[in-house]
């Protein structure tokens, strides 16, 4: 166990002390407080706050996704208005017409059944 030593302190810090500290002695909370401000001397603490290069790189990768999914958006829109030589729109629409309703009744019945 290590050495014990008296601190002598105002009455007025005790009472905060003694009201913040919970379940945890006055001694642990007090060493709680000086790691959490001065840190253990081992590990650099991090920042607490937001860079604004971090804002920046944050704020460009996300313009970047916003125009990929745009990209996107637009070939697909392209895509789609072209007509397609091998299935017609009106014939893919027809087999979406079809199965997904098939499988979604074959899904409920399974579930029902379990």
């Amino acid at each position: 166990m290590s050495e014990m030593r008296i601190m002598v302190l105002p009455a007025e810090l005790v009472v905060r002390v003694d009201e913040n500290r919970g379940d945890v002695s006055r001694a642990e909370f007090i060493n709680l407080l000086l790691n959490s401000q001065l840190g253990n001397g081992e590990q650099e603490q991090q920042p607490q706050f937001v860079t604004w290069e971090s804002l920046a790189e944050l704020e460009g990768g996300m313009k970047e996704l916003l125009r990929s999914f745009l990209d996107f958006f637009i070939t697909y829109g392209l895509e789609i208005g072209k007509d397609s030589g091998e299935i017609g729109l009106e014939a893919l629409s027809e087999r979406l017409k079809e199965e997904p309703s098939s499988s979604v009744s074959a899904r409920r019945k399974r579930t029902t059944v379990r």
